[in-house]
């Protein structure tokens, strides 16, 4: 099996080329390296790894490559409304353009893994679970392209569609935009979380959780092509505050204020249900409370603004 990787580099990108490798397929993995991120390194020993610097708005090359291959997992992307806001016009030639071409030139005997978003969700109808069926209402730009294009890989046949919750965890291209990631840090590092807006709601799921769910994708094509699927840990759809009290599990001494003044510019607020890919055999292995506990651990070995998704 021949797997290409875009955006390998990057949060996700960076542990999955690891989880493929050890399953014994050939990994290509292409990246722009635009954050100077050195999270490939440790592969470049494995017989079954190549890497390629390049852009996915390279359409000569993305062509080249596609052919090249039987499974393609596109990750390249600005990600988050920050990161898009920043510079719109790159976000838009990436997040979409790019995106749009890949969806008319890959065959149908591929095989394709594209990640979107809970946040297409936007706000969800209080006290139900979110399901592949319920209504998509993305807030942001990022949300509204990546419900745009999932509908165009649906529609080719050959495409499985994962909606990730919320990911946290450590990983060799850190992190720290990510909701857990980043109250964590700021437990650690600062002992004090303001919560605005404390009863918005999320899913949430570790990054190698994340890593087994495309590898389980890959591996029962089949019964999955066609379809989107909710990806999350389903004992983690828990509100702001609550994930704040469960990181005051491990960190006694925090101090959780809540702000009766402000807002937070992130309206998402939804609970999701993951029962579709749960039936199938998936299901997460790893706790929130593993994840805080790593990310601790992690904390203690690097200093202040080395990780940011923002240049």
């Amino acid at each position: 099996m021949k797997v290409l990787v875009t955006g390998a580099a990057g949060y996700l990108g960076s542990t999955l080329v690891g989880r493929l490798l050890e399953r014994g397929w050939s990994v290509t993995a292409v990246d722009n390296l635009r954050f100077g991120q050195h999270s490939l390194f440790g592969y470049c020993g494995h017989k079954n790894f190549s890497f390629e610097r390049g852009d996915i708005r390279n359409f000569q090359t993305m062509g080249r490559l596609i052919r090249e291959h039987d499974v393609l997992v596109p990750l390249a992307a600005i990600v988050g409304a920050p990161a898009c806001a920043k510079d719109p016009e790159l976000a838009h030639q990436t997040n979409y353009d790019a995106y749009v071409w890949l969806t008319t030139n890959i065959s149908k005997e591929q095989i394709v893994i594209f990640p979107t978003t809970n946040s297409g969700y936007g706000v969800g109808a209080p006290d139900e679970l979110c399901t592949e069926d319920s209504p998509l209402r993305p807030i942001s730009e990022y949300g509204r392209h990546k419900v745009e294009i999932e509908k165009m890989f649906l529609s080719v046949g050959n495409a499985i569609t994962f909606r990730l919750a919320t990911v946290f965890g450590m990983s060799p291209r850190m992190r720290l935009d990510l909701l857990v990631n980043d109250f964590v840090y700021r437990a650690v590092k600062e002992g004090v979380l303001v919560l605005f807006e404390e009863h918005f709601r999320r899913n949430f799921i570790h990054v190698r959780d994340v890593a087994s769910a495309f590898m389980f994708g890959i591996e029962h094509c089949d019964q999955m092509r066609g379809l989107p699927f909710n990806v999350g840990l389903s004992s983690a759809n828990m509100t702001k505050r609550e994930l704040a009290e469960k990181i005051k599990e491990f960190v006694p001494n925090l101090y959780i204020h809540s702000a009766a003044i402000g807002e937070d510019p992130d309206k998402r607020d939804y609970l999701v249900s993951n029962e579709r890919i749960e039936s199938l055999g998936w299901k997460a292995k790893h706790s929130l409370g593993d994840g805080i506990r790593e990310l601790i651990c992690g904390y203690s070995m690097f200093g202040d603004g080395q990780f940011t998704n923002l240049i």
